[in-house]
C-alpha cells in the first residue's frame, strides 16, 4: 500500500469508526427511550383503564343501592338486581358479571351459557384460576386482575382487566372488565413508529458517514495530486540543482587539473628533457642536469599534493579509515593550517582559533553509514567555508555528540552574524545552507540556524532511527 493510500486509509477509518460508534450509542439511546416511552404510555394507559373500571363498578353499585340498602336478601330481590345488572351494557363488549362465594356464575349478558355453572376450578388459557382470584380480590375489598377471556365482538381471547367488588350480604362477588387488545394495539403502534424513527435515523447516520468518507477521500486525492505536482516540480528543481552541481564540479576539476598539474607536468616534461640533454655535454652541464632533477622532484612533490588535494576534497580517505570524528578533527586542523595562507584563492582569512570536541558515543546503537558520515562531514566543510567569507569570528568551535537518540554536529562561532530570513528570501544568496539543509532531509535529519551579532550556531541533527534507515536504505 502506497504512503498516500496509506494516508487516506487512516483518515477514514477513524471516521468510519467514530460514526459507527454515534450509530451505536444512538441506537442504543433511541431503544432506551423507546422502551421508558412505551412503559409510560402503558402505565398511562392502564390507569385510565383503572380509573374507568371503578367508575363502572361505582355506577353499577349505586344502580343497586336502593336494593342492597334495603336489608333484604331473598330471591325476589336478587332476582331484580340480575336484570338491573344484565341491562348495564356499554359498547359491544362492556357488561358486568356477577358470581357467588363459591364460584358458581349468577350473572354473565353476553355468554348466557356459563350462568348457573360452577367456575371455580375454571382456568384461562394461561392456566390462571381466574375465577378464585377474582373471589379473592373482591373480598379483600376490591381489586384488579389480568386474566385471558372471549371477546365477544371478535369471538377471539383476548387480555382482560377486571374490576371486582364484594356484596357480603348476598354472598355476591360483582364485577366488569375492559379488553386491552386495544391497548396492545396502540403500544404496537407506538413501537412499530419508534422502529421506523430509528430505522430513519441509522439510515441518516450511515448516509452522513458515506458522505464524510467521500469527502474524506476526494480530498485525499486532491492534496495527493497536489503534493503530487509540488513534488515533481521539487524534484525537477533538485534534478537541475545536482546537474549544474556536477556541472560545476567537473568544471572545477577541469581547471585544477589544466592549471595546476597539467601546467606543472608540462614543466616537469620539459625540465626532464632538458636535463637529459645536458647529461649529454660537459661535466658543467651535467652538474646543471642533476640541479634540474632536483627542482623537477621538488615540482613532482607539488603535484601529488595536488593531487591529494583534489582527492581529499572529493572524499577524505580519513574518513573511510579512521571515522567521522577523526576527520572532522583532521579538517579542524587543516583549516588552522590555512589560517593567514595567502594561496590566491580571494578567500580572505582572519586570524581565528577553532577547537574540536568529540563528546558520547558516536558508534554506539545504530552505526554511521558512508552517508550519514559523508553527510556530516560535508555540512561541517561548508560551515567552515561560510564562517572563512563572512564571519570575520575569531572564536570557532565544532562539536560531535553521539547520544541515545541521536547525532549531533554543532558549529559555533562569534563572528557578524547574519539574517537568516534575508538569506532565505534571496535566490542567488544561500546556496551553502540551502545544500546543506538538502543534505540532511537527505538522511532524515534536520538543520538549525540560530544567528546573531554575537555569532552563529549551526547544529545537524539526525535521529538514531534515521541512522538505522540510512544504514539499511
Amino acid at each position: 500500500m502506497k504512503l498516500r493510500q496509506k494516508i487516506i486509509f487512516l483518515a477514514i477509518v477513524p471516521l468510519g469508526l467514530a460514526f459507527a460508534a454515534i450509530a451505536l450509542v444512538v441506537r442504543y439511546q433511541a431503544v432506551e427511550l423507546a422502551r421508558q416511552q412505551r412503559a409510560t404510555i402503558e402505565a398511562a394507559y392502564l390507569a385510565s383503564k383503572n380509573t374507568e373500571l371503578r367508575h363502572y363498578v361505582d355506577l353499577a353499585r349505586h344502580a343497586l343501592a336502593h336494593l342492597y340498602d334495603t336489608g333484604r336478601s331473598d330471591d325476589a330481590i336478587k332476582e331484580e338486581a340480575r336484570r338491573i345488572l344484565a341491562d348495564m351494557e356499554f359498547g359491544d363488549d362492556g357488561y358486568f358479571f356477577v358470581y357467588d362465594d363459591h364460584g358458581r356464575n349468577i350473572v354473565h349478558p353476553r355468554q348466557p351459557e356459563l350462568v348457573g355453572l360452577d367456575m371455580w376450578d375454571w382456568r384461562d388459557e394461561s392456566g390462571s384460576l381466574t375465577i378464585q382470584h377474582l373471589i379473592t380480590l373482591a373480598h379483600q375489598g376490591g381489586g384488579f386482575e389480568h386474566y385471558l377471556w372471549r371477546k365477544p365482538s371478535s369471538k377471539a381471547v383476548a387480555p382482560k382487566l377486571g374490576y371486582v367488588i364484594s356484596l357480603p350480604r348476598w354472598g355476591w362477588v360483582i364485577g366488569t372488565g375492559i379488553y386491552l387488545d386495544d391497548v396492545d394495539k396502540a403500544l404496537a403502534q407506538v413501537d412499530h413508529q419508534n422502529s421506523g424513527h430509528l430505522r430513519r435515523t441509522m439510515l441518516l447516520i450511515a448516509a452522513i458517514a458515506l458522505s464524510s468518507a467521500l469527502v474524506v477521500g476526494l480530498a485525499g486525492v486532491l492534496l495527493n495530486l497536489s503534493e503530487h505536482r509540488v513534488a515533481d516540480a521539487k524534484l525537477r528543481q533538485l534534478a537541475q540543482r545536482v546537474v549544474r552541481s556536477q556541472e560545476e564540479e567537473r568544471a572545477r576539476l577541469s581547471r585544477d587539473l589544466h592549471d595546476g598539474i597539467s601546467q606543472w607536468l608540462v614543466s616537469i616534461k620539459l625540465q626532464i628533457e632538458a636535463a637529459l640533454e645536458r647529461l649529454r655535454g660537459t661535466p658543467e652541464q651535467a652538474a646543471q642536469a642533476r640541479l634540474g632533477f632536483e627542482k623537477t622532484a621538488t615540482q613532482i612533490n607539488g603535484v601529488l599534493a595536488e593531487v591529494r588535494r583534489i582527492s581529499h576534497d572529493l572524499r577524505p580517505a580519513i574518513l573511510d579509515d579512521l571515522g567521522l570524528a577523526a576527520a572532522l578533527e583532521h579538517l579542524c586542523v587543516e583549516w588552522r593550517d590555512a589560517v593567514g595562507d595567502s594561496d590566491g584563492d580571494g578567500v580572505g582569512r582572519t586570524e581565528s582559533r577553532i577547537t574540536f570536541v568529540s563528546e558520547g558515543n558516536i558508534g554506539d546503537g545504530a552505526p554511521l553509514s558512508d552517508v550519514v558520515n559523508t553527510v556530516l562531514f560535508r555540512v561541517a566543510q561548508e560551515a567552515l567555508t561560510n564562517i572563512a567569507r563572512h564571519a570575520h569570528a575569531s572564536q570557532i568551535r565544532m562539536r560531535l555528540y553521539g547520544g541515545h537518540n541521536l547525532i549531533m554536529l554543532q558549529v559555533q562561532d562569534n563572528g557578524c552574524g547574519f539574517d537568516l530570513g534575508q538569506v532565505d528570501d534571496h535566490s542567488r544568496h544561500g546556496i551553502g545552507l540551502r545544500n546543506m539543509r538538502e543534505r540532511m532531509e537527505s538522511v532524515g535529519g534536520e538543520l538549525a540556524i540560530d544567528s546573531s551579532a554575537a555569532g552563529t550556531s549551526i547544529s545537524a541533527i539526525i535521529p538514531r532511527s534515521s541512522l538505522f534507515l540510512s544504514s539499511h536504505g
